[in-house]
């Protein structure tokens, strides 16, 4: 796919009229969920209108995202404003906008359904796109699941898919944007600098309270978003359960965190543009902003230096700040609804005294206090997690935390009651956090057989064979209880995550 401001002309008078055209064009956006809603509020707040511009699904209510109070409390002038942004005027009529509109009078749109409907958008812009003659028309989403193909059983992000296709992604808190007097961060990132930077410039002036900056990741930015709204219920989970626990928190918290970024590092060396993005752009990525061209781990292996992980990512900060934003109880208002799915989850935990039976019973549990399974990508996410781990070759101890929430709601019941306690009890919860981010080294062992004469290294070996028999137990060879016998909770369900789940 295409998808640049620009046609193939080297024509200076003409890229000197579509530059101007460019400083003056129109952003929109297509499908309206609650952060565009909450963006054009703010637009009309700041007398900002002019750039915007809106066009619902068939169906669906321009303000349908907000609940009933939230709308009794806005300022019914900007939301006619808004509304505004949703018509146009034809024969006298205001008319609602539709995905036509916006492709034919804006130079930007963003297709901001969620993964549901986002790639059948996508597929019904570009047809437009041709049919318009509006070949130049930048396209970007706003989606942070992953993506699902039925008939080969594979997850993705789009992105990956379309490497072309422009990603935005900005924190906002439920109704803060209404708040006129607050400001926010996002990114728009393109894998072409100079579209991100134009890109960037359209978003930014949208209003003077939302600060856009470039980058060049949307791969990495998507699958940020996707992990971070799975490790949002966790945190949720966290803060709920473990309120008069503070200790654990600080490191639950800081390994979601790290976990999404390393998660993405990996992802990123897995690009088949990466040696494009960095070598062929049209502009040094930092003239974007970032601090230096590149950030990369390596890892020693058989005496060579391996390049493991691509952190350049990291230095676009509404990104980063996405994914702590997501994870913290805010001082007033609401949490993120992931937030509040893992909220949801604490609470029920501790009523029932399990995990959930099934996925299905999670989001029952989740629809009764409100929260709209649509709306919750976090647990979408989790549903494909097995098969993102497997495409994108994710370490297991760059994604402990996943796992522990995954098989919490998708693991056998002897799994699940394992889930349970290490989730639930602060010491298991704590020891599971420090022990599941150190990576696997056979020489450990190793060593530890020639110097068995050290107590150290008879107890590795011993919680060896113990770990192997928990695992023999599980696949049905042994008695779980024969092999179980005094292994902490934790320790079992790293070696069943570790059976299942490795790559």
């Amino acid at each position: 796919m295409q998808n640049s401001f620009f046609d193939c002309s080297v024509d200076a008078a003409s890229i000197r009229r579509r530059v101007l055209e460019l400083d003056s064009a129109k952003v929109g956006f297509y499908s309206v969920g609650l952060y565009p809603a909450s963006l054009a509020y703010n637009c009309a707040m700041q007398n900002e209108a002019g750039r915007l511009m809106l066009a619902a699904r068939p169906g669906r209510d321009l303000l349908g995202a907000f609940s009933q109070d939230a709308i009794d409390s806005m300022d019914t002038g900007h939301v006619e404003t808004v509304i505004g942004m949703g018509t146009s005027s034809q024969g006298g009529d205001q008319v609602p906008n539709t995905l036509r509109d916006l492709i034919q009078r804006c130079e930007l749109v963003v297709l901001s359904a969620n993964s549901n409907h986002v790639e059948e958008d996508l597929q019904e812009a570009c047809r437009l796109r041709d049919e318009l003659g509006r070949d130049q028309v930048v396209l970007a989403c706003l989606a942070g699941s992953f993506n699902h193909d039925p008939i080969s059983n594979t997850a993705y992000v789009l992105c990956e898919k379309q490497p072309n296709l422009a990603f935005f992604s900005g924190f906002h808190r439920h109704g803060a944007l209404r708040n006129p007097f607050d400001s926010f961060t996002a990114n728009f990132c393109h894998p072409n600098a100079l579209t991100a930077m134009l890109g960037a410039q359209l978003l930014d002036r949208l209003s003077p309270n939302i600060q856009v900056a470039a980058g060049v990741h949307n791969v990495e930015g998507q699958y940020i978003k996707a992990a971070k709204n799975m490790a949002s219920v966790f945190a949720g989970f966290g803060y709920a359960y473990h309120q008069d626990n503070p200790g654990v928190l600080p490191t639950l918290l800081t390994l979601l965190l790290d976990q999404c970024l390393d998660q993405a590092a990996t992802v990123s060396m897995a690009r088949t543009d990466r040696q494009k993005l960095y070598h062929r752009q049209p502009i040094p990525l930092t003239e974007l902003g970032y601090a230096v061209p590149r950030i990369e781990a390596t890892l020693v292996r058989d005496g060579d230096f391996e390049k493991v992980r691509d952190h350049t990512f990291s230095q676009l900060t509404a990104m980063v700040a996405d994914v702590r934003g997501s994870m913290m109880l805010p001082v007033s208002g609401s949490p993120t609804r992931n937030f509040q799915a893992g909220q949801v989850l604490a609470d029920k935990m501790r009523e029932s005294g399990r995990c959930p039976a099934s996925m299905e019973e999670l989001e029952a549990w989740c629809e009764q206090a409100g929260l709209r399974k649509g709306a919750l990508e976090g647990l979408k996410s989790l549903r494909y997690w097995p098969l993102i781990a497997r495409q994108y070759a994710i370490p297991i101890h760059d994604a402990s935390m996943v796992n522990l929430l995954y098989m919490a709601v998708y693991g056998r019941p002897a799994v699940k009651e394992t889930a349970y306690r290490v989730m639930t009890e602060s010491r298991e919860l704590s020891n599971y956090c420090q022990e599941s981010v150190r990576p696997t080294h056979a020489r450990r062992y190793a060593e530890a057989l020639q110097n068995l004469e050290v107590p150290e290294a008879m107890d590795l070996v011993v919680n060896a064979v113990i770990a192997d028999n928990a695992r023999r137990a599980m696949r049905g060879e042994v008695t779980l209880e024969e092999a179980n016998a005094g292994l902490p909770a934790y320790l079992q369900l790293m070696d069943v995550i570790e059976s299942q789940l490795e790559i």
